[in-house]
């Protein structure tokens, strides 16, 4: 089959991959410019490289709307696109030009988790799988029937960052068999259950400020859901925006009110968090470690040495 992939970023990296080292034939490649979006300087390796490497033509583009790009997508004549990670919508008259449609690849166990970081919002909810999906596109995003998809477990101290790499890997499995399948001539695939679709918005710094009035346990996956390259999990402490890389929920019960600083325990400082926290029935968040504004990583004993005080949500 003649192909055309739409992609960025080291999910779009992958997904090339797979199509050059199948038997099919990568025509052309449309990917976005760099950009200096938080989220999307990491995991970011070039797709216009990795085809530009392999001698297949690239067209560089933030919204797939423009004349000459149609132009050339007809000029190439692809029996199928292959999307992965592109951060736009792609309209019927490009999703519906080749003969055999278009295959997105999206990291999530669809139908939950359409839209933006699944990884990050699947972690921070505490589900205990996440995956990839390869479906067929239509209208409506993220939504078409399912053609492949696997899962992974979640674990009880697994990061976003370990997700990713588990996920990632998924990809060119997942692209060589949807690719078979369709190239076999196969058409029936299975519709997605719409009363179980969820769709989330982009992630943006303001996402990760922690709100204590969550339950410790939500707050601790918030913490492990940021972790590096991601920007992390913060918190606010005497004017100063502190960055928490490790935390856990406390052995104890801690009544009060969200956000004081409390008491030691263990290897870290409690600090109280839930909306029930008032009536004594919520156990606190113990932060261990933590990164200051100057970028040192520290111990929190260091950082919160006197008990009392508050951490907020602004300075």
């Amino acid at each position: 089959m003649r192909v055309v992939m739409f992609g960025y970023q080291t999910w779009g990296h992958r997904t090339l991959q797979a199509l050059l080292d199948s038997a099919h034939e990568v025509v052309l490649v449309v990917t976005h410019p760099k950009s200096e979006h938080a989220y999307e300087r990491i995991w970011s390796d070039s797709v216009a490289e990795l085809a530009e490497a392999h001698g297949v033509p690239v067209l560089l583009r933030n919204r797939p709307d423009d004349e000459e790009l149609m132009v050339r997508l007809k000029e190439a004549e692809p029996d199928l696109i292959v999307a992965n990670n592109w951060r736009t919508w792609i309209p019927p008259e490009i999703f519906a030009l080749p003969r055999h449609g278009t295959l997105n690849v999206h990291d999530s166990l669809l139908p939950a988790y359409a839209g933006f970081s699944p990884l990050i919002w699947a972690l921070i909810n505490g589900e205990p799988e996440v995956g990839v999906t390869a479906h067929m596109m239509n209208d409506e995003l993220d939504a078409g029937d399912i053609v492949v998809q696997r899962a992974v477990p979640v674990g009880p101290a697994d990061t976003a960052t370990d997700l990713f790499h588990r996920t990632v890997d998924l990809i060119a499995p997942i692209v060589t068999e949807a690719l078979d399948l369709i190239d076999s001539g196969r058409t029936a695939w299975t519709p997605q259950d719409r009363s179980k679709a969820s769709f989330f918005h982009k992630r943006s710094v303001e996402d990760s400020n922690i709100d204590w009035s969550w339950p410790a346990e939500d707050i601790e996956r918030l913490v492990r859901a940021q972790s590096d390259p991601y920007p992390n999990a913060f918190t606010h402490y005497k004017g100063e925006r502190v960055r928490v890389l490790k935390a856990s929920v406390s052995q104890g019960i801690y009544g009060g009110t969200p956000g004081r600083v409390f008491i030691r325990e263990g290897d870290g400082v409690v600090i109280v968090a839930g909306a029930e926290a008032r009536r004594g029935r919520s156990h606190g968040l113990v932060i261990e470690r933590v990164r200051t504004e100057d970028g040192r990583d520290l111990p929190a004993t260091e950082v919160l040495r006197t008990m009392g005080g508050y951490l907020t949500r602004h300075p």
